[in-house]
């Protein structure tokens, strides 16, 4: 009778699918900031605040926060946190998608080729970030997703795992550094493809990132995380796919 009643009950979760795991990735890389939750270390409670954020080239997203302020000494005594993505609009914010991602966090240490890697791509998408972000009492960490709650609005929730979050094979970095550089230098082409994906295309669109599974659009405080159907093979492939998709009337 247990087991009976017990698959009787209604399914909450959903079957993870690639359609939850796109939405789960544009989430978190679309994002310009977070909700930070850390373990305070003095009182153990959690205490929750907000971050800018970044992503790696691995699609692992990256914060860059003060030594002093107290979400940093509390990632210091205790790496796992967690990272709350997702923007409500009209109507009713629970109706709109958001995602919970758990993780471990840590420090990358200056003077490395990691540091510039994750300093360049977090300045590319927060360019004012640049006035502190070379201050002694500031310091760049990775947030490595463990797992993840995602909600696309009533009815739909699921589990995800870490590496549903994380780019395989992220490539060679500094090639993909290289075309960021090139990326940057191609507004109209970003004007563009903001346009083709059907948002408002009167302002000012840069691109402030690319890996292997997306590109993301910026235009002044408004961020558009693109995935592609398929990861890139190479950058000349992506740059490739910038071209053509520009350039379809």
């Amino acid at each position: 009778m247990a087991d009976e009643q017990q698959t009787d009950k209604p399914q909450v979760l959903r079957d993870t699918d690639d359609d939850a795991r796109r939405l789960a990735r544009t989430l978190v890389r679309g994002a310009r900031y977070m909700a930070l939750a850390v373990l305070d270390p003095e009182t153990g409670f959690p205490s929750a605040s907000r971050a800018l954020t970044g992503t790696d080239v691995d699609g692992v997203p990256v914060i860059l926060v003060s030594s002093l302020s107290g979400h940093t000494k509390g990632l210091v005594a205790d790496p796992r946190c967690s990272l709350l993505a997702g923007e409500p609009g009209k109507g009713d914010p629970l109706a709109h998608p958001r995602i919970t991602v758990q993780c471990l966090a840590e420090g990358v240490v200056r003077d490395t080729p990691e540091h510039a890697r994750v300093r360049q791509r977090f300045l590319d998408r927060h360019p004012k970030a640049a006035l502190y972000a070379d201050f002694g009492d500031f310091r760049l960490f990775r947030i490595t997703p463990q797992g993840a709650s995602l909600n696309g609005g009533f009815g739909r929730a699921y589990m995800l795992t870490g590496s549903d979050l994380v780019i395989p094979e992220p490539g060679t970095t500094t090639e993909w550094l290289d075309l960021q550089e090139k990326l940057k230098n191609m507004p109209e082409q970003a004007k563009k493809i903001a346009a083709r994906l059907g948002t408002e295309n009167g302002k000012n669109w840069r691109f402030g990132g690319v890996d292997r599974a997306g590109i993301d659009l910026i235009a002044g405080d408004f961020q558009l995380r693109h995935e592609f159907d398929l990861l890139a093979e190479s950058p000349q492939a992506v740059l490739d796919y910038v071209f053509e998709i520009a350039n379809i009337r």
